[in-house]
């Protein structure tokens, strides 16, 4: 007997997969919080965000949108604990497990970035970051250890720019790992290497340089042990660890920090290429300087050959001029002859024109002085008469002829001038000036 077919199971492929494990995952998985810590931060040229959300045992890729990063209230970064509200999918094209995230709110610092905090709180309380204990950066240094990773890009980009910019200085490399388990204590033992060193063969400065990377990539520039061999260090140190962005422990340890590992070499560098700038400046100077001088040289010569002439034309020359200022001469002293000799005729002329004629004189001053003596008599005259008119017109007004004409001049007992009746009572003292003496009374009755 035969058996019958077996049915052949149809296979999927891994896009329709995908598409099925993503659609299972969206509808188990209605839109939820998560918390947990970002690390591996990127940002896209389109704007959207890439990053990883993670705890102590497990982490999630999450993706967040330009559209909804542009509504975010903060800035997210590297260390930052967060609380993610996200949608569990899977993004189909990898395989890859995500979650889309709508919105982010803190939820407590990381605990890296937290102890960041607290060592960079604790160091600086302790004077470490203290401006006032910054040494100098050399401007022209004559040897430059570099500390960081042989492998490293940074070690590259940092001789790379040194013998561009300085190449007659000598660089010295002093490798230690700069990344991960003991890459804090390698880099304070690189220190401690160069502080064993003779001071005739110590570097006058240290650059400690490498690549960016991630919070977690670049922590072992924020360990304590780090910072306190940086100051620990007679040399001055620059710190050129990561991207502009990122900031560590050791920058704020180090004496000066540097953007970029490259940045670090230009600073180190800065004073040669000053130098160089400033001597080819001087020289371009120099060079002008001189051709000014020489210049000027030349005209002078020229102008003294232009000037040498024969002597006996020179005497010519003198001769001709001497007679010249002879003739001015003689023309000078007849002409000032002339103009004396025409003054003391004007001046005779003067004089005799000048003469006074007496009897005019004689004349006019007698007819002066009888016109002064009639002036005068009629102003006597006149002042005469109105002197007569004020004192007629003052003995009119005079008390003295008011009471001549029958009137008197009663006073109260206070000796005031009584004008009115109603000031008095019967009774009351009274004295009365008459034209001639005066009288004391008593007031009978007033009306």
């Amino acid at each position: 007997m035969e058996s019958a077919p077996q049915t052949a199971e149809l296979a999927l492929s891994v896009s329709e997969l995908n598409l099925r494990a993503r659609e299972a995952l969206e509808a188990r998985f209605p839109p939820l919080w998560v918390r947990g810590e970002i690390s591996n931060l990127t940002r896209a040229p389109s704007g959207h965000l890439y990053f990883t959300l993670k705890d102590s045992g497990a982490q999630v890729r999450c993706t967040l949108w330009r559209t909804r990063a542009q509504r975010l209230s903060l800035t997210p970064v590297n260390g930052m604990r967060v609380e993610v509200r996200a949608t569990v999918s899977l993004y189909e094209p990898r395989g890859d497990y995500q979650l889309n995230v709508e919105n982010l709110r803190h939820a407590g610092l990381g605990t890296l970035h937290e102890a960041f905090l607290r060592l960079k709180a604790k160091l600086e309380s302790e004077g470490i970051f203290d401006g006032t204990i910054k040494r100098a950066i050399p401007r022209y240094p004559q040897a430059i250890a570099v500390i960081t990773s042989p492998q490293a890009a940074a070690l590259r980009d940092v001789l790379a720019t040194l013998a561009r910019r300085a190449p007659h200085v000598a660089v010295q490399l002093v490798p230690t790992p700069v990344q991960g388990d003991g890459a804090g204590a390698s880099i304070a033992a690189a220190f401690g290497k160069l502080i064993a060193l003779p001071e005739a063969k110590r570097p006058d400065l240290v650059l400690l340089v490498r690549g960016g990377g991630s919070l977690e990539d670049l922590w072992a520039f924020n360990e304590e042990v780090v910072a306190r061999a940086i100051r620990a260090c007679p040399a001055a140190v620059i710190c050129g660890v990561g991207h502009e962005t990122d900031v560590t422990i050791a920058d704020f340890a180090a004496d000066l920090r540097a953007a970029t590992p490259t940045a670090a070499a230009e600073q180190a560098s800065a004073g040669f290429v000053d130098a160089a700038g400033r001597l080819a400046h001087l020289d371009l100077m120099l060079c002008r300087a001189i051709q000014r001088h020489l210049d000027t040289a030349h005209q002078r010569a020229d102008r003294a050959a232009l000037r040498l002439i024969h002597p006996r034309e020179r005497l010519a020359r003198s001769r001709k001029a001497l007679d010249a200022i002879a003739q001015h001469l003689r023309h000078a002293m007849l002409q000032r002859r002339m103009l004396a000799v025409h003054r003391v005729h004007h001046l005779a002329h003067g004089v005799r024109a000048g003469e006074p004629d007496l009897a005019r004189l004689q004349a006019r001053l007698l007819q002066l002085g009888q016109a002064f003596d009639g002036a005068f008599d009629q102003r006597l005259d006149q002042r005469r008469a109105r002197l007569a008119s004020l004192a007629a017109h003052l003995e009119h007004l005079s008390p003295e002829a008011v009471l001549a004409r029958g009137y008197s001049i009663t006073r109260d007992a206070r000796g005031q001038v009584v004008r009115d009746a109603s000031r008095l009572s019967a009774g009351d003292p009274i004295k009365v000036r008459l034209q001639h003496g005066t009288l004391d009374a008593t007031v009978d009755a007033t009306a």
